[in-house]
């Protein structure tokens, strides 16, 4: 296995529900460490910054750390476990699940537990799955043995998903894509950077909680205090069966995806338009395409201070917000490139004129 799929499965692998991220920060930590001093907000989001010329402009590049995931809310009786959800669940995709709850005592296996349908009336069978009536099942048999195993309110709980190359070997699949394919993409930027001159100074790294509020991208705004910003986050693929004809237009394996628009945020056009040059005069390849539901980091970035001119660069990704997703290596490993041909060349004239200054 070569680093950098050693560097995604270390990633995907790792747990990390908002607010919970330590693991994958560690991971973060020890990857970032070789590029430059590391620097973290009060909340958790980390960067290495790496000085290429320490009055040039400040670029922001980060993925989210965070994974949606499941929390402990509390023990029935009979040793179910119930629980809520932190960031998008479809309640479909939930029923019979794998997943690990991570207690004090340990790391415990369970499944997603519901009515199955041989028990359910003909109208339940017509309606939806609803997580207000899913639990976990680890196999205790009382509230005593399952507290006794180490589960308490809070607990994080996470799906099973191992790190998987499948047949075509650059497609890959793993949980939490959303978005530690962002994090490795940005650790992938200083890598390709490392013996290069840049007139500007990077902060490369991790935001935490953006699937609840994009709340670390704010305090990280605060914590870079940035001129340039780009969100690495994954996109939506509309190559799989019954999305022919709709309006996600992004394909695996045909390069990163420039976004053009999401509710909580509009791209700064110059930046975008800048970004597309500099991909085309290096020949790597992009499509466009926009979301139409959700957000990113970016949305919180452009708004720190006076503005800060921002892009979503995405990665076409296939199942997303469910236990198992799907995207191709060289889409990630683009976005990376382009990021790092940008740095190169962002000083403070280019900068200028992106401000219309």
């Amino acid at each position: 296995m070569d680093e950098n799929l050693k560097l995604y499965r270390e990633l995907t692998e790792a747990p990390g529900i908002p607010g919970q991220e330590d693991e994958v920060r560690a991971i973060m930590r020890r990857y970032l460490e070789p590029f430059g001093r590391i620097v973290e907000d009060n909340l958790g989001s980390i960067y290495a910054e790496k000085i290429g010329q320490a009055d040039g402009p400040r670029i922001l590049v980060a993925g989210h750390m965070d994974e949606i995931g499941l929390v402990v809310t509390r023990i029935t009786d009979e040793g179910f476990i119930k629980f809520t959800t932190l960031g998008g669940w479809f309640d479909y995709v939930m029923p019979a699940q794998r997943m690990t709850i991570h207690t004090r005592r340990g790391v415990l296996t369970g499944v997603v537990g519901s009515k199955p349908p041989h028990m359910m009336s003909e109208e339940e069978r017509k309606k939806p799955a609803d997580k207000k009536h899913m639990f976990i099942d680890i196999g205790a048999t009382s509230k005593e043995a399952a507290e006794k195993a180490g589960v308490r309110p809070g607990d994080a709980i996470v799906p099973i998903c191992p790190f998987t190359p499948l047949v075509e070997p650059k497609l890959m699949m793993a949980k939490a894509w959303d978005n530690r394919a962002g994090c490795a993409a940005a650790i992938l930027v200083l890598k390709h950077l490392r013996d290069e001159a840049h007139p500007n100074v990077i902060y490369a790294g991790g935001t935490v909680q953006e699937e609840v509020g994009t709340r670390g991208a704010q305090t990280s705004s605060w914590l870079v205090q940035p001129d340039i910003a780009f969100a690495l986050d994954v996109g939506m693929a509309g190559d799989i069966p019954g999305a022919e004809g709709g309006e996600v237009t992004a394909r695996v394996g045909k390069g990163p995806i420039i976004t053009l628009y999401d509710p909580g945020h509009v791209p700064h056009q110059a930046l975008r338009d800048y970004v597309c040059e500099i991909a085309d005069a290096e020949g790597i390849p992009y499509q466009f395409d926009y979301l139409a539901h959700g957000g990113t980091d970016a949305g919180r970035f452009h708004l720190w201070d006076k503005g800060v001119p921002s892009l979503y660069i995405g990665f076409a990704t296939r199942y997303v917000h469910s236990a198992a997703s799907v995207i191709h290596r060289d889409d990630l490993e683009n976005a990376a490139r382009l990021v790092a041909a940008v740095a190169k060349r962002l000083d403070a004239d280019v900068l200028k004129k992106l401000r219309g200054c």
